[in-house]
């Protein structure tokens, strides 16, 4: 039996994600562990202990286990968490000596990275790499990182004996600013669990969310700059449509996330919208699937997006998707099929395209039929069997030596 040891430092994948630092990659270790389990994978998930009075090991379902590792205070914000790293690494090892060691690492996230780094030198084993954002391509979003980040990612990258991407359009991203790596570059696209998320009636998802009549645009991500909800806000004042609303579903996130939050609420009543938008605590992740349903159209105006999870599960909703197109996005989204894309992420297109998807509802209908059914394309069972065959063929490879 194939034994993994998932590194997810800074967030758990047992955490609620639109909390804190809990988004998209909690769905994706979650539930791409979830799918290794029942290829018969052994894996084990090492997170930092988050809050005070966690077990260390939690048997969440078979061969399928989270341990919590103490490596400084549990309420240390992200943006100090790598001078955690080595004494999480630390206990990473000590757990993994009783435990009878592993045979690949899988790190997530560049912190974990760091962490799978010096793992891997010191247990001689395949370190695999899924960064879910790099910080090169934030910065042409405009979202600047750390040169400490910039300098540990490229030592990560230049020991990884496999780095995963989300969809060939990351792949060709990631070689474009980096040059490509001395390990394998694979594609293992996240998924959508189907029994989830799926076409269901609009009206009794509003009913049950009493959310009423009148067009409904929907926004669900993470409250920080990255996620774009000003661009998602200045759209509804832009749409024309007095009787129509946005629905907000998350919480603030980040070091920015409680500045974000008070900035985006005074937009709301600078454009007189208070009565218009609505703001909806995070959810936990079966009943999004409600939001969707209840959506005319959802909003995703990120300014960098290694994937899109959110489009990717409006999607399998049948609900088209307006979407800014970069990354991942473009993957999921069909421009003209499935929904919309926006090269320029301005307010006033994002509302023409939604406006154009209110206006004609056979349009709209045909849309998020053809969406749901490109969403089949993307399921938690294929990113496991990639993922599987990978790590069976990184422990017959001779490994990556370090660069570093």
């Amino acid at each position: 039996m194939q034994r993994i040891a998932m590194l997810s430092m800074h967030t758990s994948p047992l955490a609620q994600p639109g909390v804190g630092d809990g988004g998209g990659m909690n769905v994706y270790v979650r539930e791409l562990v979830s799918a290794l389990a029942n290829r018969g994978v052994a894996c084990t998930t090492f997170t930092r202990r988050w809050r005070e009075g966690l077990p260390e090991v939690v048997e969440v379902e078979p061969n399928h286990r989270v341990v919590h590792v103490d490596a400084g205070d549990p309420a240390l914000p992200k943006e100090q968490l790598v001078g955690t790293v080595e004494r999480f690494t630390d206990g990473v090892a000590s757990f993994l000596a009783r435990d009878g060691g592993t045979d690949v690492l899988h790190a997530n996230y560049w912190l974990s990275g760091l962490s799978g780094h010096r793992l891997k030198h010191e247990l001689n084993l395949p370190l695999v790499t899924t960064f879910h954002t790099f910080a090169r391509v934030k910065s042409q979003g405009g979202d600047h990182e750390s040169l400490e980040r910039e300098q540990a990612e490229l030592e990560v990258i230049g020991c990884a004996d496999a780095i995963c991407v989300s969809c060939p359009e990351e792949r060709t991203e990631f070689e474009s600013l980096y040059g490509g790596a001395p390990g394998a570059i694979e594609v293992v696209s996240p998924g959508v669990e189907r029994a989830l998320f799926s076409p269901g009636d609009q009206r009794g998802a509003r009913t049950a969310l009493r959310l009423g009549d009148g067009p409904i645009l929907l926004f669900v991500g993470r409250i920080q700059p990255l996620k774009g909800l000003d661009v998602a806000v200045e759209a509804l004042a832009a749409l024309g449509l007095p009787e129509a609303r946005l629905v907000v579903v998350g919480g603030a996130s980040g070091g920015e996330g409680d500045g974000e939050v008070a900035r985006i609420r005074a937009l709301v009543d600078r454009l007189g919208l208070r009565d218009r938008v609505e703001f909806h605590p995070p959810q936990p992740h079966h009943a999004l699937s409600t939001y969707y349903r209840a959506a005319d159209v959802v909003l995703v105006p990120s300014r960098s997006e290694s994937f899109g999870l959110v489009a990717l599960e409006a999607a399998a909703c049948g609900v088209p998707v307006v979407a800014t197109a970069v990354g991942g996005l473009t993957t999921i989204v069909d421009h003209g099929r499935t929904g919309f894309l926006v090269p320029d992420r301005s307010p006033e297109s994002f509302a023409r395209l939604a406006r154009a998807l209110i206006d004609d509802p056979l349009r709209a209908l045909q849309m998020g039929t053809a969406a749901a059914h490109r969403a089949t394309r993307f399921t938690w069972a294929e990113a496991a069997r990639s993922a599987s065959a990978l790590y069976r063929d990184l422990q017959a490879r001779r490994p990556v030596a370090c660069a570093g």
